[in-house]
Formats: structure tokens, sequence, C-alpha cells
């Protein structure tokens, strides 16, 4: 008897068509980055993410193991195709988020799909995102004012960007995307 994959191709295709969608954001976000790093460096945290978006609609649509990661590293290379030379930084955050979207889900076996545990893998980045940013970025020699707002930007930029991906998530739902 034949076993059943893990990830069949109906899976697989849903995964490249938000991992190619949400790419686009991504590379868009990248072609903004260096403009917002030279006039508002205080606002790179909501900028940055976008990229929580390719995770957060795979697995509101799909509910399964791998697929955030899946279409984070599809979304990463699409991303790469606006700007080359920042693949290898595309693909790292991709594995990052996704790794971090998958390790929450797995926390909960993949059973529990409340929008508080997305929410949660959301804070996890952005705590990550807001320190590793301030600090490889020189972001203390910012004045006072300037710090606060970025790191309050850097945990709310993913949060906000979580509920549009479930906003979204839910209306490729509603759609019949995820229809078995």
């Amino acid at each position: 008897m034949a076993r059943t994959p893990l990830l069949s191709t109906r899976v697989l295709l849903v995964c490249a068509a938000i991992g190619v969608a949400t790419g686009i954001v991504g590379g868009i976000a990248g072609v903004l980055t260096p403009f917002v790093l030279f006039t508002a460096p205080y606002a790179y945290g909501l900028l940055l993410g976008a990229h929580v978006l390719p995770g957060i609609i795979a697995q509101e649509v799909l509910r399964q193991p791998l697929v955030a990661l899946i279409t984070h590293v599809i979304a990463a290379l699409v991303s790469s195709a606006f700007n080359p030379a920042w693949a290898l930084r595309f693909i790292g955050t991709a594995l990052l988020f996704g790794a971090i979207q998958e390790g929450v889900a797995a926390l909960t076996r993949y059973r529990v799909w409340g929008a508080w545990r997305f929410f949660i893998s959301a804070m996890v980045i952005g705590v990550i995102v807001a320190v590793v940013v301030f600090f490889v970025a020189h972001l203390g020699s910012l004045p006072l004012w300037a710090q606060i707002a970025y790191l309050v930007l850097s945990l709310l930029g993913p949060i906000a960007w979580t509920a549009i991906g479930l906003a979204v998530g839910s209306a490729l739902g509603r759609a019949g995307v995820a229809h078995r």
C-alpha cells in the first residue's frame, strides 16, 4: 500500500502561490529598506515585519507542518529577484522566521490554530528583530526618542503584519483555497 505523502502536490502549489505573492511584498520591502534606513531608521522594524506574511498566511490556510518554512523559502527566492545582492539576507530571514513560526506550531503539536498562537510567534520575531537590528545597525547612536520608537515599531511591526496575514489567510480559506 502506498504511503500518503506529508505534503501533497496541492499543498505545495498553495505554498508556492502564497510564496510568490508574499515574495513580491518582501521584495518591495527590500527595495524600500535603504530609503527607510536613510530617512527614518527607527521605522525599519515595521518594514521588516512584512517578512512574517508567508508563514502566517500558509499556516492559516493549510494548518499543516512545514508549510510556513516552505512558503518562506519560496518567498525569499522571489524577493531575491528584486535585489539579488540581498539574496542571503532574504533566505536567512525566511529560515529564521519560518523556523520560529513552525516551532510555535510544533509546541502545540500542530493542533491549536487560534490567533493567539500566531501572535506569540510574531512577538518572538519582534523581540529578535528589535534586539539584533538595534546592535547590528548601531541604533544606539540615535536620539532617545528614535531608539524608543524603533523598539516599539520593531515589536508592533510583526504583530501588525501578522494581523494582515491572518485576514488574508482567512479570506483565502473562505474562498476555498484550503478545501480538501
